[in-house]
């Protein structure tokens, strides 16, 4: 499952862009496929011919790209679903575009700002190795002790192939477990419990889980599902544990007939901000409009929070940095005072 296929978020905003155009325009859904199929590329290309196949058979679209496994996201199946079912589906792929396109200027921000952070990371961990090399090298030509700068006993080419090798796999590692985490094969769920109750990470991640289930919220609503399906699709848009392990009770109090901003309030994990907008869109009757406004206002406020995300975090590399230098400076200059201590003892 970790090898299989899935779509990237700017995959998905083309794609979105791509099957609301045709499909407004008139354009029959088994041309569109069939053009999807013969431009797909890579390894999306044997289920995009699928999804032809099974188009071209009269089968239903979402079913058709449910069997593809896990190479659409369930909130893009379950809207290609709601779509066919209420004939909007050239509407819903406008709005899943432009949800997907924020995604992608969100990711694009957060990695932006950490750039800077993550080069003084690789080039602390390059000068390293070079140290490692470097002064294996002098050693072995002067028939001296070589300075192990780490003291793990890492010194010259051995030492440089070693440390090479443990960087490599802790690099594999990471970015195995970020894998597994998109592909929901590893939950991170306690570890975002955790984070939400810190004061300034606490308050980014809130805003972010908001303005998509704000979003959520407006685009199923607008399409008239059933609320026993818009409350979980909606949370789970959210991607945070912090608000899907409430599913089970906000449902169920949904199908008691409770209002949404009560079946919300009684999880006790929605700030007051959200609930009063809530409560008065459902009670003016215009819960889709208030929800649009909603959703935007957390939008921008999102922005904000993904910055405030990416600063964090690019501290935290900037202490690792400094940690890192701080203990290279310690480690050569106990070597150099132990030198200067042997030379000293040597005159005596």
């Amino acid at each position: 499952m970790l090898l299989q296929p899935q779509l990237s978020t700017k995959a998905l905003v083309e794609l979105c862009h791509r099957l609301a155009v045709e499909t407004e325009s008139g354009i029959d859904i088994r041309r569109t496929w069939q053009r999807e199929a013969e431009t797909a590329r890579g390894r999306v290309q044997p289920a995009f011919a699928s999804i032809r196949d099974a188009v071209g058979r009269g089968e239903s679209l979402a079913v058709a790209m449910a069997r593809t496994g896990k190479l659409f996201p369930p909130l893009f199946l379950e809207m290609a679903h709601v779509g066919e079912q209420t004939g909007s589906l050239g509407r819903v792929m406008h709005r899943l575009e432009a949800h997907y396109r924020r995604q992608l200027q969100a990711n694009r921000l957060f990695l932006g700002t950490i750039a800077w952070p993550m080069i003084e990371l690789v080039a602390a961990i390059f000068v390293i190795g070079l140290l490692i090399w470097i002064l294996g090298a002098i050693a072995g030509r002067n028939g001296s002790k070589p300075i192990d700068i780490l003291g793990f006993g890492l010194v010259g080419t051995r030492g440089l192939v070693i440390y090479t090798n443990f960087i490599v796999a802790v690099g594999l590692c990471i970015a195995g477990l970020v894998v597994a985490v998109k592909r929901g094969l590893l939950s991170i769920h306690p570890l975002q419990r955790v984070l939400h109750r810190l004061p300034v990470v606490g308050r980014a991640l809130e805003r972010i889980a908001l303005a998509r289930l704000t979003w959520a919220l407006h685009l199923m609503l607008n399409v008239a599902m059933d609320l026993r399906r818009v409350v979980p699709l909606a949370l789970r848009a959210t991607g945070s544990g912090h608000y899907t392990r409430h599913t089970d009770q906000i449902t169920s109090d949904v199908a008691r007939g409770e209002p949404l901003h009560v079946a919300f309030a009684l999880s006790g994990a929605f700030p007051a901000d959200f609930l009063d907008a809530l409560a008065v869109a459902e009670e003016s009757g215009q819960s889709v409009e208030s929800l649009e406004r909603l959703s935007a206002r957390y939008d921008e406020e999102a922005e904000s929070s993904v910055r405030t995300l990416a600063v964090a975090f690019g501290l935290l590399i900037g202490l690792l940095v400094m940690a890192i230098i701080i203990f290279m400076i310690f480690r050569l200059a106990g070597f150099y005072l132990g030198t200067i201590d042997d030379a000293l003892r040597m005159t005596r």
